[in-house]
């Protein structure tokens, strides 16, 4: 971090550390859920098991396999239902509880929606009212670009983060996914889980620079 970005870490709120979640695939299993719609509609299609999974973007993998998949990849995950219904990370509700109600600290969600929102963004705010509880809902955020967004920690399954600001105020933490394990993440920190109780380590370095 830059001797100005951390100037500005440490004096844009001199209250509270504030952590950023992602939703998708950092609290909810976009990707093992895509693939067990995308094999129920698709039965006889080709499909990329999530060891296989290689780069952000699913629909541009499958395009290496046939051309008419990112379509259908697109389907799929632009139905009704589907981000309602994603089963949430191990471990992941509990963790964003439990940081939720820690002293000197706010938790914010922060995801960003499909273009073709005719479902998405609905969904997300079921999604976290069912999963997070109705108090969750007036900590969400909902942008095409994170990086303009003002907060301590960005936890995000996204391996680089680009937008309008480029040096975002935030720390991007990054979250282990199927997709991102063998990614470049220029030297980001990552975490691996919400199961083994790291990411309260992570917590408690942050409060310490604040």
């Amino acid at each position: 971090m830059s001797r100005r970005a951390r100037g500005r870490f440490s004096n844009f709120c001199n209250k509270d550390l504030i952590v950023l979640l992602d939703m998708d695939q950092v609290l909810a299993d976009f990707e093992g859920y895509f693939l067990k719609r995308y094999k129920e509609r698709f039965p006889n299609d080709p499909f990329i098991p999530l060891e296989e999974r290689k780069g952000f973007f699913i629909r541009d993998q499958y395009a290496k396999l046939r051309d008419d998949l990112p379509d259908k990849v697109r389907a799929v995950y632009n139905e009704e239902g589907f981000f309602r219904d994603l089963p949430e990370i191990e471990g992941a509700v509990s963790a964003a509880l439990e940081m939720s109600k820690m002293e000197g600290l706010e938790v914010f969600l922060c995801s960003s929606p499909l273009t073709e929102y005719q479902y998405c963004l609905t969904e997300k705010f079921e999604w976290i009212e069912k999963h997070l509880g109705p108090e969750f809902l007036d900590y969400v955020i909902l942008t095409k670009d994170k990086t303009v967004i003002n907060g301590h920690i960005l936890i995000d399954d996204r391996p680089r983060i680009k937008g309008s600001c480029k040096s975002p105020i935030w720390e991007h933490i990054v979250f282990n996914a199927c997709h991102n394990l063998t990614s470049e993440v220029d030297g980001k920190r990552r975490l691996n889980n919400w199961t083994d109780g790291k990411w309260r380590d992570i917590i408690e370095d942050f409060k310490k620079r604040i």
